[in-house]
């Protein structure tokens, strides 16, 4: 069942997601501001070409045909200078001022390309200019020099005339050329206002879309969302009767839906926990009673057992010194079996003891320094590295917060195990490394002895879990669970380095402070031997 069918479409809620709202939303303002866009750069490049054609066409032209102008008349105060006296230095404005005359006609016929009216009013003042020049100063120019000309004399009238049509001609070009740049100024004038009313526009247009767009948003998902967030975190306070309200488009109102259907299962879920709680409450309380009695019970039972287990090893032994060797072979073999096992009980329950204590009698936290306990625990375990002839380096090790009696019990039965725990005919090397690592402190003892199989590193923990005979090794099989219980009441962990080959590698981590919650209740200190430490 999809969210769709769980929830029933309120008459008159759009069906419309919010993706679809956005996406209409987003292509209606992409429309607009793309409508917008390109009148935009339409009447922009309307002013730019009226500005163009006014600055680069209009103007120069204008301008031209007054250079123009100039040049012509320059022509012609020079050929009436010339035909008056026959003077030949007249001649020169002359002949400049025909230079200047093809050059400016040229530009003008460039600027004026395309302007039908333009050219037909160049063309008339070029007609005016070659029937003056044809008629009246090309003739005079070729006159000799030194005399007045005849024919500046005769045609002195039709002369004068010419010269006024090529005015004539002149004035009305100019007259049109300037109402050209009037009419583009005007042009202009109006193309700009136009776009200045275009632009206002266009920025009207957008602070209206854009507050089109910020109310739907906010009417659409931000105060959906808003209510929605409202809802849940009403729910995440405690409130968990509170239904969420579906509101906004159809996506949101799934999700609503949905975070409400979660909400209902989470009370069901809670209501279930809080019965397991109650149960788990009952069963913790049980089973700390039940530890409790079990604690004292080991505690009591293991006294208890001192006693008579002294009897007996005591009438045991008397009874082996004093009938050993009178009675038959099986007789003394069976006085053996007895003395044996009675002393291996009392080992068993000396290393039980001791393996009760750790973290519920010795737990003295305080500054220790390791130095010295690894001092004092080479010079305890002195007769034992001497008759194997082993060699025990060491780092620097650290000062932490420890409690002194468990941690003399660790380095004690680490070393002690690789000192014991050697190869024939091969001296024992130990060595003892400490880094930092984090928070914590990695300490690892590494030795060249026989070695523990990667099948057996987790067993080796397990107390009384043996991996040789007795006969072999001498032993209760505690040592390594008390050296791990001792790590993790300190906060660590303890472990076997399965990538070290030439022997074990015991590795383990320390805190600078044991956790609280690992501190047990101490339980009244027995009395009696202590039992020396154990692999």
């Amino acid at each position: 069942m999809t969210g769709d069918e769980r929830i029933p479409r309120a008459r008159g809620l759009s069906t419309w997601t919010t993706r679809r709202w956005l996406r209409v939303g987003v292509a209606v303002s992409l429309t607009v501001l793309a409508l917008l866009g390109v009148t935009g750069a339409w009447i922009l490049g309307r002013t730019a070409s009226i500005s163009d054609s006014l600055v680069d066409v209009k103007s120069p032209a204008l301008t031209t045909s007054i250079r123009l102008e100039s040049a012509l008349l320059n022509q012609e105060t020079g050929i009436r200078g010339y035909g008056l006296s026959g003077t030949p230095d007249f001649l020169k404005p002359y002949r400049q001022g025909l230079v200047d005359q093809k050059t400016y006609t040229a530009t003008l016929s460039e600027l004026l390309r395309g302007d039908t009216a333009g050219l037909r009013d160049l063309k008339a003042v070029q007609d005016a200019v070659e029937t003056w020049q044809d008629r009246f100063a090309r003739p005079i120019a070729a006159s000799p020099a030194g005399a007045p000309s005849v024919l500046a004399t005769e045609r002195a009238a039709e002369g004068k005339t010419a010269f006024d049509k090529v005015r004539a001609s002149m004035a009305t070009q100019q007259d049109g050329l300037r109402a050209d740049r009037i009419r583009a100024r005007a042009d202009l004038a109006s193309t700009m206002r136009v776009r200045n009313w275009l632009f206002s526009a266009i920025a009207v247009v957008i602070v209206i879309l854009a507050g089109v767009v910020f109310e739907a948003l906010r009417r659409g998902i931000t105060s959906p969302l808003g209510r929605l967030g409202a809802d849940a975190r009403a729910v995440a306070d405690g409130d968990f009767a509170r239904p969420i309200t579906p509101t906004g488009p159809a996506d949101l109102r799934q999700l609503s839906g949905e975070i409400d259907s979660m909400r209902q299962r989470l009370v069901r879920e809670l209501e279930f926990s809080e019965e397991a709680r109650l149960r788990l409450d009952e069963q913790s309380t049980e089973l700390q009673r039940s530890n409790a009695e079990l604690e004292q019970f080991a505690y009591v039972a293991s006294h208890d057992l001192q006693e008579p287990l002294r009897k007996v090893s005591s009438f045991t032994q008397l009874l082996q010194r004093r009938y050993g060797g009178q009675l038959d072979d099986r007789a003394d073999q069976y006085i053996d079996f007895a003395v044996d096992g009675a002393n291996r009980m009392q080992v068993l329950i000396n290393d039980l003891l001791e393996f009760s204590r750790v973290g519920r009698v010795h737990h003295a936290h305080q500054s220790v320094d390791l130095n010295g306990v690894m001092k004092r625990s080479l010079s305890a375990l002195s007769v034992s590295i001497e008759e194997a002839g082993a060699v025990v380096t060491r780092d620097e090790l650290p000062t932490l917060v420890a409690d002194p009696t468990q941690m003399g019990m660790l380095w004690q039965n680490l070393i002690g195990n690789a000192v014991k725990f050697r190869r024939p005919q091969e001296a024992p090397k130990i060595h003892v490394s400490a880094e930092r690592d984090g928070g914590l402190w990695k300490f690892s003892v590494t030795d060249n002895g026989i070695g523990i199989a990667p099948e057996y590193a987790e067993k080796v923990f397990v107390i009384f879990q043996r991996l040789h005979t007795k006969e072999t090794y001498h032993g209760s099989g505690i040592g390594l669970a008390m050296c791990r219980k001792i790590v993790e009441f300190h906060g660590g962990t303890i472990f076997v380095d399965p990538e070290y080959t030439g022997g074990t590698r015991i590795t383990f981590t320390l805190a600078g402070e044991p956790s609280e919650t690992s501190l047990p209740s101490a339980a009244p200190e027995e009395e009696g031997p202590a039992a020396a430490p154990t692999p």
